[in-house]
């Protein structure tokens, strides 16, 4: 019988087994998690759980019982030492296990501050799984003096979240504006507008130069040569997809486990999916660390074991929440020349991207009716006429006619 074995058990890794059986695969299917929890969602730990807002058991992606009701074997707390390729084996603690396929969703791991910079020192927490949540949680009490390092989405939701709460948030960021990797600067501006309206400390242009304390935080010296006392610190500085495991079995490595259109690796009968894989995208190479992208790539991966020799083509889309506003982007804003505002009521407003005429990607904030047509728009190869775009009394709809 033919036997399919999944390292990682995060929304990848249970879109993976899910889509087999969905599909009919009757082997064995053995889904491998390192935590000692059913495989749950990730992006509302940042924000509706850690408001307490949402209770455990909503987290769950699906009810235990799927695991076993469809035959799949889910090994919780189960840390994988080795993978033999050559041998189709994996070895976990006293077991080994034989296979026909292996796919690799490992996901990715929080980068830390150095040691040598406190980074080391209690109460300095990063926010990526459950325990992370779980940790920090007590933390957020009305009052609490909280450093949030790292001006990206993940520190913006924490800012959004403490700040609600009613504590005192100082967030830094190094770069000369927050979201700069990721935004234009009009979504930078809409995004600072918002949080220093909720009273939110942001420093842009500000790195930090050391935490201060013995065996737990206490304050923070930052570049520009100030001291800020603080309680506890959120570290949100960015993500490295985990490919340790892999790279010890000789699968390539590019900026992620490199993977072709079918989401195969390197190495015959050994696939992988979501934020540890890179892909063709575009005549390029590029990584996504998306939910949406996560189920779409495992679920296709589970196609192309049963044989499918389907291609992936990814449809970049991402949200964040922040206070009452939502945030959904469509498409990959890489090589935008100029943008495009589209200014609506109160907080409704989009920024879209171009380069040259063509459409990239939209950036709406409280405004899903633009993000729905410029997603379609974006994923039909065609662009939108800016005159239309920029009067925010004009119908969309009819873009997606031209």
């Amino acid at each position: 019988m033919s036997h399919v074995v999944v390292i990682g058990a995060g929304q990848a890794g249970s879109s993976c087994v899910a889509k087999l059986r969905n599909a009919g695969f009757d082997g064995q299917v053995t889904l491998i998690g390192a935590e000692p929890v059913a495989p749950y969602q990730r992006p509302p730990l940042s924000k509706a759980y850690l408001m307490g807002e949402m209770a455990l058991e909503r987290l769950f992606l699906r009810p235990e019982r799927f695991y076993a009701d469809n035959d799949i074997d889910l090994r919780l707390n189960t840390v994988v030492e080795a993978v033999e390729c050559g041998a189709r084996k994996v070895h976990l603690a006293g077991e080994t296990l034989d296979f026909d396929d292996l796919v690799f969703t490992t996901g990715s791991t929080p980068r830390r501050l150095p040691a040598a910079i406190g980074g080391d020192l209690g109460h300095v927490f990063v926010m990526r799984d459950l325990a992370d949540a779980d940790a920090m949680t007590s933390h957020f009490r009305a009052g609490a003096r909280v450093l949030i390092v790292g001006g990206g989405y993940i520190g913006l939701e924490a800012a959004a979240v403490a700040a609600k709460l009613g504590l005192c948030v100082t967030l830094v960021e190094m770069s000369e504006r927050i979201l700069q990797r990721v935004a234009a600067p009009e979504t930078s501006a809409y995004f600072r507008s918002l949080h220093s309206a909720h009273g939110v400390d942001l420093r842009e242009g500000v790195g930090l130069e050391r935490l201060i304390g013995d065996e737990t935080v206490t304050g923070a010296r930052l570049s520009d040569g100030s001291e800020i006392a603080v309680d506890y610190v959120i570290v949100g500085v960015g993500i490295a997809p985990n490919t340790g495991l892999a790279e010890a079995a000789g699968l390539k490595i590019d900026n992620g486990i490199a993977t072709d259109v079918h989401g195969r690796t390197s190495v015959p009968h050994v696939w992988a999916a979501g934020d540890c894989a890179s892909f063709p995208y575009q005549q390029a190479r590029i990584r996504l660390e998306s939910v949406p992208h996560a189920i779409d790539q495992a679920e296709t991966v589970a196609e192309n074991i049963m044989g499918a020799e389907k291609e992936y083509t990814a449809k970049p889309w991402f949200w964040s929440d922040q206070y009452d506003v939502k945030l959904q982007i469509a498409g990959l804003n890489t090589g935008y020349t100029d943008v495009v505002p589209r200014i609506g009521e109160g907080q409704t407003a989009s920024f879209w991207y171009y380069s040259g005429d063509r459409l990239l990607a939209v950036d709406a904030m409280n405004d899903p009716r633009a993000y729905m047509i410029g997603k379609r728009l974006i994923e039909a190869g065609k662009t939108a006429d800016r005159a239309i775009v920029a009067d925010s009394s004009a119908d969309l709809k009819p873009l997606l006619q031209g």
